[in-house]
């Protein structure tokens, strides 16, 4: 099939850092490009994608010019031969396409606005717009209004060496944007409370809110001792610091649409642990490669049990339900059904 892919323009494809779309869109477009399908790419214009590449741009604050610009670079896909447009972006972007014929696949890797998911529906030609969703916690809020399937984000398992057995004395991990909703302070204090090492790592946004959440609620307590704090990391040093983690913690305050790092974890065999919101529970078995907590002295609890989780599991998780093969199958078949071409 030829297929056109869309990102938003903001980060590289692949990123270097943080950019956890951009890293599913890149691992696609090499799953289906073994496939032999034709793949373009739509997206930031430094982008390297290993596939043909379409670059664009769009301003700092999104406005009317940037709507009009690019959908008119997006409605040329309707007269370019594509069997299928699916975008990852902004779906006023392809607001033009909605009128072709053309399958769409629109992936929503964020809570959606029901009200453009109606509006789309309601212009789009019949039968040819289709939704995706990174977890059922997103899908659940689209089905009562167009046709939406649940895909998981996942990895590529290759990119991450599994651990068996980590050192005595392991720390913990939190990896994430240094922010209230992630819960960082809450991991500091879950460390503290157990008596065990953490290392976060992460970027701090550069917005007041989060400047102050991060001067206020985690500096004063980085030790370098047994609360170290190493800043952002590539994707080797990821690599290195979940597989050497006794478990990775995700103390969410907000009801997290995937969090594609659970998965990075697994893929190492290190076990989570996170609390009950969003997708958290539909990634982790509570007692099986992981542990899903309430409050947080469950998740004191947990990190008390964490050796009675087995890593292996945690692997054998990544691999049948996380990896990349998995993920770029499902994509597929979906493709097969919105085209009707096998």
């Amino acid at each position: 099939m030829k297929i056109a892919l869309i990102v938003n323009p903001l980060i590289a494809v692949p990123p270097e850092q943080y950019g956890g779309i951009e890293r599913i869109v890149f691992m696609l477009i090499r799953e289906l490009k073994k496939s032999g399908h034709d793949v373009t790419l739509y997206a930031n214009e430094y982008s390297q994608p290993g596939c043909k590449l379409i670059g664009y741009r769009e301003s700092a604050h999104y406005g009317a010019k940037d709507l009009v610009k690019i959908n008119r670079l997006t409605s040329k896909i309707a007269f370019q031969h594509f069997d299928l447009v699916h975008t990852f972006g902004r779906m006023s972007n392809i607001a033009l396409l909605m009128f072709s014929r053309i399958p769409k696949i629109v992936s929503y890797q964020l809570p959606p606005t029901i009200s453009q998911v109606k509006k789309a529906v309601s212009i789009a030609h019949e039968n040819s717009l289709r939704f995706t969703a990174c977890s059922k916690y997103i899908a659940n809020q689209i089905t009562a209004f167009a046709d939406v399937t649940t895909i998981y984000n996942g990895v590529d398992i290759k990119d991450y060496d599994f651990n068996a057995d980590v050192a005595e004395g392991a720390p913990l991990t939190f990896l994430g944007r240094i922010q209230q909703e992630k819960g960082t302070a809450i991991a500091i204090n879950a460390a503290k409370k157990t008596n065990q090492k953490l290392v976060i790592a992460g970027n701090v946004p550069n917005e007041p809110k989060h400047q102050q959440y991060f001067n206020e609620q985690v500096k004063p307590y980085i030790d370098g001792e047994q609360i170290k704090y190493i800043g952002p990391v590539n994707n080797s040093q990821k690599n290195h610091l979940l597989r050497n983690s006794k478990a990775f913690l995700m103390p969410v305050t907000w009801d997290e649409p995937f969090g594609i790092v659970m998965a990075e974890a697994l893929a190492c065999g290190t076990p989570v642990i996170g609390f009950n919101r969003g997708a958290v529970p539909e990634v982790v078995t509570n007692g099986s490669n992981g542990f899903v907590c309430a409050t947080e002295a469950d998740m004191q609890t947990a990190i008390n049990n964490i050796d009675g989780i087995s890593r292996a599991t945690c692997r054998q998780v990544a691999e049948q339900k996380f990896s990349a093969g998995v993920l770029a199958k499902q994509y597929e078949e979906l493709y097969r059904l919105a085209t009707g071409k096998n």
